[in-house]
C-alpha cells in the first residue's frame, strides 16, 4: 500500500520499530565493550602478569583508537548512509570482539609456551615478555572493536534525526541510549558465567556473535522513512513536522558542512567539551567498578553476591535515565522554551548527581551497598546527560551533518576518556606502593616496610584512606565535578538557542 493511497489511516508507529533496534545495537555494543572489565581481573590479569598500569594502557589506547575513528566515523556514516554505515560499524566491532580469543593463543606461540597452564606458572625475566606480548596482542583487538564501536552513536544519533521530530529526539534518544546501561546490566549476570564455564576466550566469541545476528535484522526492516513501506504518510507527517515551515525534508538531506568549517562554529566546541569532560567518566564506572569491587570488598563478579551489586548499580542506570530524557519535554510543555533551552535545564541538573560520589569511599566503610548505589545514581545522570547531550545536535545542526559532529564530539569524549584512564592506571599502581619484591610485583604494605624490604616508596594516603582505595577517592572527586565544569563551559560558549544556516 502506498503512503498516498493510506490517508486517513491511523498513524503507524513503525519508528519505535527503529529505536528498538537501535537501543539491540548498542545493548550489544556496551557487551562487547564489557568482556574484558568483567574477566581481566579474575582471569586475563593472573594469566598474563598483568598490573593495574597494564591494564589502564590498554583501556586508555581503546580510548584513544576510538576517538580518532570516532572523528571520521560521522563522516563515514554520512557518506555511506544510515543503513550501510551501521552495518560496517556492528560487523566490524564483532569481529574485532571475537578476535581477543586469539590473544592467549597468539602469545603462547611468540613467547614459545605450549599452553595457559604453562603462562600462569611462568616466572623470572619470561613474565615481563607475557605481560608485554599479551598487552600488545589486546590493543590489537581492542583496536578493531574501536573501530567498528565508533560508528555506533553517529549512525543511530542519525537514524534518530530521521525518524524523530525534535520534540521527540531526546525521549527516543534516551530509550536506545538505555542499551549502555541494559548491556552493562546483562554483563555481569552472562559474561562472569560464560568465562567460568567455558573460558575467557568462548565469552568474547559469544557476546561478539550476537552483532552478526543484529545485521540480519537491520538489513530487513531499516529504510528512510519516504522509502519505508511500513510507515504510511500519517507517521510521516509527524515524523516530517519540524518541516512545516516550508521546507522539505529532502533538501534538508543534502544540506552538509564541510568537514573543516565545522570546527569553526562554537555549538561544535560546546558540544565537544561536554564530552570530553564526561564520557571518560562513564567508562571509567564500565571499566574499573567490577576491579574495585574486589579490591576495595573482595567480592568478585564470578561471586553471586558481585553480579547482584553489579546488576543493581546498572538497573538504577536504566529506569532513573529513562526519565532524564522526558524531562525537557515536560519543560516544554510546561514553559514553551526552545528545545535547547529546555535540555541545558535538564542537563544542569543532572550535573549536581555525581557529586553524591564524593561520598561514595567515605560510605563504603559501613557497606559496600552505599557505594555501589551513589556511582549507580552517578551514572544515571550521566546516561540522562549523554542522551540530553547527544540531542542538541539535532536542535542546532542540519540533518546532513549530524553524524559528522556526532564523530568529532565521541572524538573528544575518547580523549577525555585516554587520560582518565590511564590515569587511573599510573595513580592506582602508584597508590599501592607497587614495586619489585623477587622479580615479581607485588602490593607492599606497612608491615613489609617495617621488615626491612627493599622499596622506593610507601603506600598513597589521601583523606584517610591508603593505597588504591585511596587512589580511587581521588578518581571518583574528578569524577563528580566533571559535570559541573562541561556544563558551565557549554553554556558559556552557547548561551542562547541557534541553529547553524547552512547556504
Amino acid at each position: 500500500m502506498s503512503k498516498a493511497s493510506s490517508v486517513g489511516a491511523p498513524m503507524t508507529n513503525f519508528r519505535w520499530v527503529i529505536c528498538g533496534l537501535l537501543f539491540f545495537a548498542t545493548t550489544i555494543n556496551y557487551l562487547d565493550r564489557q568482556v574484558l572489565s568483567l574477566t581481566w581481573d579474575e582471569f586475563i590479569k593472573p594469566e598474563f602478569h598483568w598490573d593495574d598500569n597494564i591494564y589502564g594502557t590498554i583501556t586508555g589506547f581503546f580510548s584513544l583508537f576510538y576517538a580518532i575513528c570516532y572523528l571520521f566515523a560521522g563522516k563515514f556514516v554520512d557518506w555511506m548512509g544510515t543503513k550501510k554505515g551501521f552495518l560496517w560499524a556492528i560487523g566490524v566491532w564483532s569481529v574485532g570482539a571475537c578476535l581477543h580469543a586469539l590473544c592467549g593463543i597468539f602469545t603462547e606461540q611468540w613467547v614459545g609456551l605450549h599452553n595457559k597452564m604453562e603462562l600462569l606458572q611462568a616466572t623470572g625475566d619470561i613474565v615481563v615478555v607475557i605481560a608485554t606480548v599479551s598487552m600488545y596482542a589486546f590493543l590489537v583487538a581492542r583496536s578493531v572493536l574501536a573501530l567498528g564501536e565508533a560508528g555506533n552513536f553517529p549512525a543511530a544519533i542519525k537514524a534518530t534525526a530521521e525518524y524523530f521530530p525534535k520534540k521527540d529526539r531526546a525521549f527516543s534518544t534516551a530509550i536506545w541510549n538505555s542499551g549502555a546501561s541494559i548491556g552493562a546490566l546483562a554483563s555481569p549476570l552472562a559474561i562472569p558465567p560464560l568465562a567460568k564455564a567455558f573460558g575467557w576466550e568462548l565469552a568474547f566469541v559469544i557476546i561478539g556473535s550476537l552483532g552478526f545476528i543484529w545485521m540480519a535484522f537491520w538489513i530487513f526492516y531499516y529504510d528512510s522513512p519516504r522509502k519505508s513501506k511500513r510507515v504510511n504518510q500519517a507517521e510521516l507527517n509527524y515524523i516530517e513536522s519540524d518541516r512545516e515551515d516550508g521546507g522539505s525534508q529532502e533538501a534538508e538531506v543534502v544540506k552538509t558542512i564541510p568537514f573543516a568549517k565545522c570546527f569553526t562554529f562554537k555549538q561544535t566546541w560546546a558540544f565537544a567539551f561536554g564530552k570530553f569532560m564526561t564520557d571518560g567518566v562513564w567508562w571509567f564506572y564500565l571499566f574499573w567498578i567490577p576491579s574495585y569491587l574486589n579490591m576495595q570488598f573482595g567480592i568478585k563478579t564470578t561471586q553471586g553476591l558481585g553480579q547482584l551489586l553489579i546488576f543493581v548499580l546498572y538497573a538504577i542506570v536504566t529506569f532513573l535515565s529513562l526519565y532524564g530524557g522526558k524531562l525537557p519535554s515536560i519543560f516544554i510543555a510546561r514553559s514553551g522554551c526552545n528545545p535547547y533551552a529546555a535540555r541545558m535545564r535538564a542537563m544542569f541538573i543532572f550535573a549536581f548527581v555525581p557529586l553524591l560520589v564524593l561520598v561514595a569511599q567515605p560510605l563504603g566503610h559501613y557497606s559496600y551497598w552505599y557505594p555501589v548505589i551513589l556511582i549507580g545514581l552517578a551514572g544515571a545522570a550521566h546516561q540522562s546527560w549523554s542522551a540530553n547531550l547527544f540531542s542538541t545536535i539535532g536542535d542546532m545542526f542540519p540533518k546532513g551533518a549530524i553524524a559528522s559532529i556526532t564523530g568529532i564530539g565521541g572524538m573528544a569524549g575518547g580523549i577525555g576518556s585516554l587520560f582518565l584512564q590511564k590515569s587511573a592506571g599510573k595513580l592506582f599502581t602508584y597508590a599501592s606502593g607497587t614495586g619489585m619484591l623477587d622479580g615479581k610485583e607485588v602490593e607492599m604494605t606497612k608491615d613489609m616496610l617495617a621488615q626491612g624490604v627493599a622499596f622506593v616508596r610507601e603506600p598513597m594516603t589521601f583523606f584517610g584512606f591508603e593505597g588504591k582505595p585511596a587512589g580511587y577517592f581521588v578518581i571518583f572527586c574528578i569524577c563528580a565535578l566533571a559535570y559541573l565544569i562541561g556544563w558551565i563551559v557549554m553554556k558559556t560558549l552557547v548561551p542562547k538557542y541557534k541553529i547553524i544556516e547552512v547556504e
